[in-house]
Parts: structure tokens; sequence; C-alpha cells
């Protein structure tokens, strides 16, 4: 127990005049954590139903899942749009970042508000306007609409982040490149890009599982081959409580888990 007559910050104050903040740090944590640590028990039970705690352990629903082609299609579906928004809303928002930024313009202030609208606006009145944008340009149903539709809402979420990190960058230096003769772009990718990439990368995990995770969006515009895994998830869980869908969440959680570490380790500096 020394560890507690430790200073925790450069004041001198010990770890044990902090322990209630980190108790109360403990049971927030446990508090946001715990509709997770039920769900991954329930995916091992044997129940038809879904059961807490489970009465038998076995991997059944782990089995269906990977033993069904409709749910293994939802899958590729859903991989294939989240890669594809991932790319295009990055892109697309830390070029519109930087060109506001960048700019002095005299309303990049209004702009930047328009671009966080998607967020804004309730995600059931975005889909309703989407469907009926879709029915008429016939994209319902198809993976360039999931995919146009979920970078519509992924792109406020890289601007936002990639825009912070500018906040902190020196401008000057690539203004020093383009004195000695680099391009703007060449500038950019050598001097800016690597300056901020840690919050690129953040974007571009946001941007993956705000796509991989999304459901009301997709109820109105996927279906049929191009069905995503969460809007069969909420079909089961509407029609027939299916346990597949908890076995399903472990392995969402564990990959949601897995791709923040991973941005977290890849965008540290390095020394």
């Amino acid at each position: 127990m020394d560890w507690l007559n430790k200073p925790a910050t450069e004041t001198q104050i010990t770890h044990g005049r902090r322990l209630w903040l980190y108790v109360l740090m403990a049971l927030v944590l446990l508090f946001l954590m715990l509709p997770t640590l039920i769900v991954i028990p329930m995916s091992f039970s044997e129940s038809q139903y879904l059961e807490f705690p489970p009465r038998e352990w076995s991997l059944r629903w782990y089995r269906n899942y990977f033993g069904s082609v409709s749910w293994m299609q939802a899958t590729a579906t859903s991989f294939k749009a989240a890669i594809l928004t991932m790319v295009l809303a990055t892109t697309l928002g830390t070029m519109a970042a930087y060109g506001l930024h960048a700019s002095r313009f005299r309303w990049r202030g209004l702009v930047f508000g328009f671009l966080l609208a998607p967020i804004i606006v309730p995600v059931i009145l975005v889909g309703i306007a989407v469907f009926y944008a879709y029915v008429k340009l016939k994209l319902v149903n198809s993976l360039t609409g999931i995919v146009l539709a979920h970078s519509m809402l992924a792109i406020p979420l890289v601007v936002m982040v990639v825009t912070s990190a500018l906040k902190s960058y020196d401008m000057n230096q690539e203004l020093v490149a383009r004195s000695l003769g680099a391009s703007r772009p060449r500038a950019f990718f050598l001097v800016t890009l690597p300056q901020i990439r840690f919050a690129v990368i953040t974007s571009a995990t946001l941007s993956f599982l705000t796509s991989f995770d999304e459901v009301i969006v997709a109820l109105f515009i996927s279906g049929g081959e191009n069905s995503t895994l969460t809007r069969n998830m909420f079909a089961a869980l509407r029609d027939q409580i299916d346990p597949t869908i908890a076995a399903i969440s472990t392995l969402v959680v564990i990959l949601t888990s897995a791709l923040l570490a991973l941005s977290q380790i890849s965008g540290k500096p390095r020394d």
C-alpha cells in the first residue's frame, strides 16, 4: 500500500488523497461496461432464448453465426460498406477540415456548422430524407447508397477530430516548405499530414465503426443481398429474439476494442 503515499501529480497530491476519485472512475466504467459484460456470457449459453446467467455453456450460437449464409453475407456487406466509408469519409473530411482551417473565408464558421448538421439532426429524420432521395435515384438496397449515407454520418466526426488537431498545428511549417519550392499538396503530405497522423487514424477508425455499427439509416436503405449486419440483428431481435445476436455482439465488441487499441498504438509519436 506504499503507492497510496506516492505523489499522483507534480503538485505532490498523493494517490491516497485521490482514492475517492479512482473509486468513482471505476464505478463509472462499470456502469458503462455492464451491458457488454452481460452480453458476453449470454453468447455462450446453450438455451434457445437469451439467458443470463447461462445454465449450460456452449458455442452453439457462434457455430450458428459462422454457418449461416445470410449472416455471412450481411457481415461481408457491412465490412465492404465500412471500409469504403472509411476511405471516402476520411479523405473528404480531412480535406474539408484542412480547407476551412487554411482559408480566410468569412463564413467558414457557418460552413463548419453545416458540415456538422448530419450528426445534429435526429438520425431518424436523416434516414427518412435519404430514403426518399434514394427512391428517386434508385439507390435503395445498393452498396453505393449505403456507403454514401454512412459517409454523410461519418464526415462530421472526421471534420471535428482533424480540425482539433489542426488548431494545435503551426501552419508556418507548411508555408516554409512551400517557400522552398514544394507544391501545396506536396507540403501537406510531407509536412502537415505526418503531424496530424494520429487525428487522421482516429478519424478513419471512427468512420469505420460509424458505418459498421449504424442501424437506423440501414433499416431504410439496405436490404436483400445488401442487407447490413446490424439490420439483420435488429430484425432477429424484433421477430424471434435469436440468441445468435449475442454471439455477434460479442464479436463486434472485440472488433471495436481491437480497432480502437490499434488506432491508439499506431497514432503514438515515435521516439
